[in-house]
């Protein structure tokens, strides 16, 4: 009797990995050009007076917005009260700057009013700070044991899935 065809699982588990590697890229890629794009278009009020502002409005007082190093690295966090925006949006009177800063400042307004998922969001923090530590030395190590681990290479393609899905 004839039975259907059966991948193999390593053939399975390379084709979730570079499925999810080429979704995150696109993913990436699109946010950065659009990021680019609507960076040119001038609005009258930086990133840092977006958030303030946004803050204030929601008449939230404890929470503080700083400028950190890097492209892209805006955060909310709430042990600390912070909306931590990049130096191209704390400074820029850009559309992009300004719906950076907006989306960070919904987070802290969630903080706020207790937003059930955002609780959850805080909560896998430690989770995609582990899994961004070692996913790639996991999927090193899978890519080499792939035949007598090949769970461990499944645990790295997770890993890499908990990275790029991860709360922004």
């Amino acid at each position: 009797m004839e039975t259907g065809y059966m991948a193999n699982p390593n053939t399975i588990y390379w084709i979730l990995f570079f499925g999810i590697t080429i979704a995150s890229w696109i993913v990436s890629k699109s946010l950065e050009s659009k990021f680019e794009k609507y960076s040119k278009v001038p609005i009258g009020l930086t990133g840092r007076e977006v958030a303030e502002k946004m803050l204030r409005d929601n008449g939230i007082y404890d929470v503080t917005v700083t400028s950190t190093q890097g492209h892209l690295t805006d955060h909310y966090n709430p042990q600390t009260k912070t909306v931590n925006l990049s130096e191209g949006v704390y400074n820029s009177a850009s559309v992009a700057a300004a719906a950076v800063a907006a989306h960070e400042c919904g987070h802290a307004v969630q903080h706020e009013v207790e937003y059930a998922p955002l609780r959850m969001r805080s909560a896998l923090v430690p989770v995609v700070s582990f899994a961004n530590k070692w996913v790639m030395w996991v999927i090193l190590i899978g890519m080499i044991l792939i035949n007598t681990f090949p769970g461990l290479m499944l645990f790295g393609i997770a890993l890499f899935a908990m990275t790029i899905f991860s709360p922004s």
